[in-house]
């Protein structure tokens, strides 16, 4: 599918940033909705139909543990299958070039590097990992999903709805049914390595998108409404310092008026077609 009608003149001037190298990449949820994930706020949104689990939820009640968990582990086999996507491997090859300098994602479905990113900041971390909260040990989510596969035998649900952080719907006996599993380290509470709702980003790991999007010499906004503050305040940043902001999106964005200029458009396409021109052009 080409870039729609109108966007050659955008793809023109994304590519002369881009051809300059030292961009950073900004990435959000539209760029996985190609690979089968769906984002929160885009065409495929769903936070408009549910409320995502809290930090406050999660920590204060067992039950609602119980029914993150279950409908986790049930979500996290389309999150474990789902590959990359044109987009991310355009992202990568730009990478591989030495035009992209970093990747700041506020993903947590590890697309970029099974693409052969590498460097990725996880602003809200990863789904591939968990955290206990007891003594702080990570582990790998596929190491945790044997452990409940093992503590819920016979427990067979399907889901007709995938949620954007890898939630599944599901409610009713089989939630009741679920068995939640602890740190086999210390007994502490599992929880999987992202930030939820109603928790901060660690400051360092803010510190360091903010110390990368300070020495781009291009900002990259790439599937992303930029809605939410945590990925906007680096637009803003870059606006601030007059470094050049690009958006590539769906619709438009928060950031729109400190950009550059913007592209409305299929993120693989669009992405492949910047790869093909600056072919043309380097």
């Amino acid at each position: 599918m080409a870039p729609p009608p109108g966007a050659e003149r955008s793809l023109d001037a994304l590519a002369d940033l881009v051809a300059d190298g030292d961009v950073v990449v900004l990435s959000g949820a539209g760029l996985s909705t190609e690979s089968g994930i769906p984002d929160y706020r885009g065409e495929t949104g769903r936070a408009r139909r549910s409320d995502p689990m809290t930090y406050q939820a999660f920590t204060g009640a067992a039950a609602n543990r119980r029914r993150y968990w279950a409908r986790s582990h049930l979500g996290w086999r389309h999150i474990e299958r789902a590959e990359p996507n044109a987009g991310h491997r355009a992202v990568a090859e730009l990478q591989r070039r030495g035009l992209v300098s970093g990747i700041i994602t506020q993903n947590v479905d590890g697309l970029h590097q099974a693409a052969g990113a590498g460097g990725v900041i996880e602003l809200h971390g990863a789904l591939g990992r968990v955290l206990c909260l007891g003594c702080g040990r990570r582990t790998p989510r596929g190491e945790l999903h044997e452990r409940l596969s093992a503590a819920n035998p016979g427990w067979d649900a399907a889901a007709d709805t995938i949620n954007p952080d890898g939630d599944a719907d599901l409610e009713g006996e089989l939630i009741d049914a679920f068995r939640v599993v602890d740190c086999l380290s210390c007994g502490g509470i599992l929880k999987p390595d992202v930030i939820f709702f109603g928790e901060n980003v660690p400051r360092p790991r803010v510190a360091e998108c903010f110390g990368l999007t300070e020495r781009a010499g291009t900002l990259l906004v790439l599937g992303s409404s930029l809605t939410v503050m945590s990925g906007y305040r680096f637009v803003r940043r870059a606006a601030e310092l007059g470094i050049p902001v690009a958006i590539v999106n769906r619709g438009a964005t928060r950031g729109d008026a400190d950009a550059l200029t913007t592209l409305d458009a299929p993120l693989g396409a669009a992405l492949s077609a910047l790869v093909g021109r600056l072919d043309r052009t380097g």
